[in-house]
């Protein structure tokens, strides 16, 4: 009994069913994308990208935890409490620090991917492009890591709980 309870990982009444460790070789290549972007647009625009590019990836947090503090406030607001700003990197912006469910993940993540668009697509006619490159470059860095997690579960259950930690995503069902 005790070897068994040790192989099927549980939490509470939930069994795991995937986990898929964040390795060297996807960070390393993570974190290389904005510098890449940001070399291609100094290169294609001017000097000032960098300057717009500074300036963009905190207007994309605030943007990105206004609109998910906003559908969390709409639709399970007793969750807003288990959900903090964190800077643990690949979890930037405004994420769970618990287990969470993954449809409210799903549903947070897609309102925030979408209305960020709508957002820097709106913002485009006043701004310079460098600076509507850089919002939604940084927009999509960080909505990235949260689209692979839904990609990933796309035949999995809707009604699983969520587990992001530094190391690893950890998909369990009841």
């Amino acid at each position: 009994m005790v070897v068994e309870q040790q192989e099927n990982a549980t939490f509470y009444q939930y069994k795991l069913i995937k986990k898929w460790p964040i390795t060297k070789a996807w960070f390393w290549t993570y974190l290389l994308l904005p510098v890449v972007a940001l070399i291609a647009e100094v290169f294609y625009f001017s000097w000032e990208s960098i300057g717009f590019w500074l300036l963009s990836f905190p207007l994309v947090l605030w943007i990105q935890f206004v609109i998910s503090r906003s559908v969390l406030i709409m639709t399970v607001n007793h969750l807003r409490k288990k959900w903090r700003f964190q800077l643990h990197y690949p979890w930037i912006g405004y994420l769970p620090d618990q287990y969470m469910s993954y449809s409210t993940f799903r549903r947070v993540l897609l309102h925030t991917t979408w209305i960020g668009f709508c957002f820097t697509a709106v913002l485009f006619m006043w701004l310079p492009v460098s600076f509507s490159i850089s919002l939604i470059v940084w927009h999509l860095w960080l909505c990235l890591p949260r689209m692979l997690i839904l990609m990933r579960l796309m035949r999995q259950r809707k009604d699983g709980m969520l587990k992001l930690s530094r190391e690893d995503v950890s998909y369990y069902i009841s």
